[in-house]
């Protein structure tokens, strides 16, 4: 038989070589064999792209961190500018979210009420990051009556009414935004330890958790190389949920009149000038800032849910 077929290739030499040889695999199915799998940090961010809403809220929040920042450049009026002659004015090519009761502009107003509102989540958040995940880490590693300890220490802080530590803060310090961050920060770490403890608690009792403490690393080098690491993905979605919760609660803090004092802009105390304001027709006093408030807590809460369903290493396929 080998003879045979050795006699065709000789007799003819026009029949391809491909009819003697295994067939091949296709190309693409040599290549997914051949092709590195994707890293944990790869792989959630394609399933994030695959998340229309979370994208849109994530092009959304971009898109208010370019207008905070270089919004007012493209504004000839700055945030304190008086008119009285143009009180009041509607949305128009010169002034495109109108004009307030003593003439100043709504759309430069806003842009730095963005800048205020951004800059208390991200340092609510970097705040609720810093103490929480050490905190946390802590008392889910060292565990025991240290954990017992500690995590009775967050309940009591989780049992103070919200408002009232707010309150007390402004008396003692009086309002403002650093007022406000601080008052954010007393009790809204408590959140974050809790969620750090418990990923901590299921971690720690790893083959490589135990390796490093066999061959006697020391706590802190476990808690930062081995724990931290790997519990990233529920330290991130709790941030991407800190920051809208600061937010809303800068703004309700302002709009009572316990936050930003004027004349400082924030969303806060815009809204509640164009609360008073609503019954005469000047709608764009109250819409502008509220439409802003919304939309960003709404794009942060679609961007958190979707990390979330992206850095869950249950839903990797």
């Amino acid at each position: 038989m080998e003879l045979r077929k050795h006699e065709e290739r000789s007799i003819s030499p026009a029949i391809p070589d491909e009819w003697f040889v295994p067939k091949v695999r296709d190309h693409k199915e040599s290549e997914a064999v051949v092709r590195p799998s994707l890293s944990y940090w790869k792989d959630s961010w394609h399933r994030l792209m695959k998340n229309k809403l979370a994208m849109a809220g994530l092009f959304f929040l971009v898109l208010l961190a370019l207008l905070a920042i270089f919004g007012p450049m493209f504004s000839p009026y700055t945030v304190e500018t008086q008119k009285l002659t143009q009180q009041n004015l509607p949305p128009s090519s010169k002034y495109w979210f109108g004009t307030d009761d003593l003439g100043r502009d709504v759309f430069t107003r806003t842009c730095y009420g963005a800048r205020i509102s951004l800059f208390v989540g991200l340092m609510a958040a970097l705040i609720d990051f810093l103490i929480g995940v050490v905190y946390g880490g802590i008392a889910g590693y060292k565990g025991g009556k240290t954990d017992n300890l500690m995590m009775r220490f967050v309940e009591i802080l989780y049992g103070l009414p919200y408002l009232l530590v707010v309150i007390l803060v402004m008396v003692v310090i009086g309002p403002g935004l650093t007022t406000i961050i601080l008052a954010l920060s007393i009790t809204g770490w408590v959140g974050m330890a809790r969620i750090v403890r418990g990923q901590v608690l299921q971690i720690k009792n790893y083959e490589f958790v135990l390796a490093s403490q066999t061959f006697g690393t020391k706590t802190a080098r476990i808690i930062r190389k081995n724990l931290l690491p790997n519990t990233m993905g529920p330290i991130i979605v709790q941030m991407t949920l800190t920051i809208p919760s600061a937010i809303f609660a800068e703004a309700f803090l302002s709009f009572i009149g316990l936050g930003i004092q004027a004349p400082h802009a924030s969303w806060g105390v815009m809204a509640n000038d164009g609360l008073s304001t609503i019954l005469s027709g000047y709608w764009w006093r109250l819409f502008f800032p509220t439409l802003f408030i919304s939309l960003t807590m709404f794009a942060f809460n679609v961007l958190g849910d979707g990390l979330q369903d992206a850095l869950d290493p249950k839903l990797r396929r």
